[in-house]
């Protein structure tokens, strides 16, 4: 069964930085990459990344957010820099080939 284990949330100021890892269990995954949802908004796309190592941000987070994966870990992370109180949310990795995994997410707090 796939398991996917996220860590590196918390609490940070504006302006400050995170690092969010994902490990998943099982197969290489085609994609992987992170959803974010905020109190009250819906799930919203923050960066996904291919096995292939193409990449895909949120307009939101471009030149801020990093998406990267090790392969040989089955691991994808987010470097989120210049955080903004926006950004405050549940952070949730996904990882897909045929059907999509999810994790049970982690929480984002920047205050201002």
């Amino acid at each position: 069964q796939v398991q996917l284990g996220e860590s590196g949330g918390g609490l940070v100021q504006a302006g400050g930085s995170l690092r969010l890892s994902c490990a998943a269990s099982g197969s290489i995954f085609n994609a992987m990459g992170w959803y974010r949802q905020a109190p009250g908004k819906q799930r919203e796309l923050v960066a996904s990344i291919r096995a292939t190592g193409s990449t895909n941000y949120a307009d939101s987070v471009k030149a801020r957010f990093t998406i990267s994966r090790d392969n040989a870990k089955n691991t994808v992370y987010l470097q989120m820099n210049s955080l903004k109180p926006e950004d405050t949310a549940v952070y949730y990795c996904y990882a897909s080939n045929a059907r999509v995994y999810w994790g049970k997410g982690t929480l984002v707090t920047v205050s201002s």
